[in-house]
C-alpha cells in the first residue's frame, strides 16, 4: 500500500471519528433539570412555599450548576450549599435558561433575590458578603410562589437532603 494512500485512509478515519464525536456532544449536551448527573430531588420549604429541587454541594455540581439545561419545570430549582459564608456571585455561562437568584444567609433567610439573563458572563454578584445558600428558580419564580426577601429555608430539609447524599451536613454548618 502506497504512502499516500495511506495518509488518504487515516485522513478520512480522522474525518469520521470527528464528525461522530461532535455529533455525540451535541446530543449529551441537550438536558432537562433532571437529565444533571446527582439530579435527585428533595423537598425544600422556603417560607410558606414547597419546591422541587436539586442539591448543588460537591465543587463540580456547584461548577456545573445548570449548564446546558434547556427547560426547567415550574416549582423545581437547584440550591447550591457551600461549607461557609461569603460574597457569592453567579454567572450564566452555558445556561440557557433565564433564572432568578436568590442569596440565602447561613441561617437561611432570604437577603436578596436577582434575575439573570441565559448565556450572560457579567456575573450576578450578592451585596450580602455572608452567603451559604444560593437557590436558582426559573424567571420571576420567586414572585410567583409569593416568596419575599426575609422568608427562610427549612435547613432541617438541607441537612436531610446532604445525609441522603452520603455527606456530613457539619462540614456544611448544619
Amino acid at each position: 500500500m502506497s504512502t499516500k494512500r495511506i495518509y488518504k485512509s487515516n485522513l478520512i478515519f480522522l474525518a469520521v471519528l470527528i464528525f461522530v464525536s461532535c455529533k455525540e456532544s451535541k446530543t449529551e449536551q441537550k438536558l432537562s433539570a433532571e437529565d444533571i448527573p446527582n439530579s435527585q430531588k428533595f423537598d425544600l420549604k422556603v417560607g410558606e412555599k414547597s419546591l422541587k429541587v436539586i442539591l448543588a454541594i460537591l465543587p463540580e455540581e456547584r461548577q456545573r450548576g445548570l449548564m446546558f439545561v434547556d427547560q426547567m419545570e415550574s416549582g423545581n430549582g437547584m440550591l447550591f450549599v457551600f461549607e461557609y459564608p461569603s460574597p457569592q456571585k453567579f454567572w450564566m455561562k452555558n445556561t440557557r435558561i433565564p433564572l432568578d437568584i436568590g442569596y440565602f444567609s447561613p441561617e437561611g433567610i432570604l437577603k436578596e433575590v436577582h434575575a439573570a439573563e441565559p448565556f450572560d458572563l457579567s456575573g450576578v454578584p450578592s451585596n450580602s458578603k455572608n452567603i451559604q445558600f444560593v437557590l436558582e428558580l426559573n424567571k420571576n419564580a420567586f414572585r410567583k410562589n409569593k416568596i419575599r426577601i426575609g422568608d427562610r429555608l427549612n435547613l432541617n430539609d438541607i441537612r436531610n437532603a446532604i445525609i441522603s447524599r452520603g455527606l456530613n451536613p457539619k462540614k456544611y454548618q448544619l
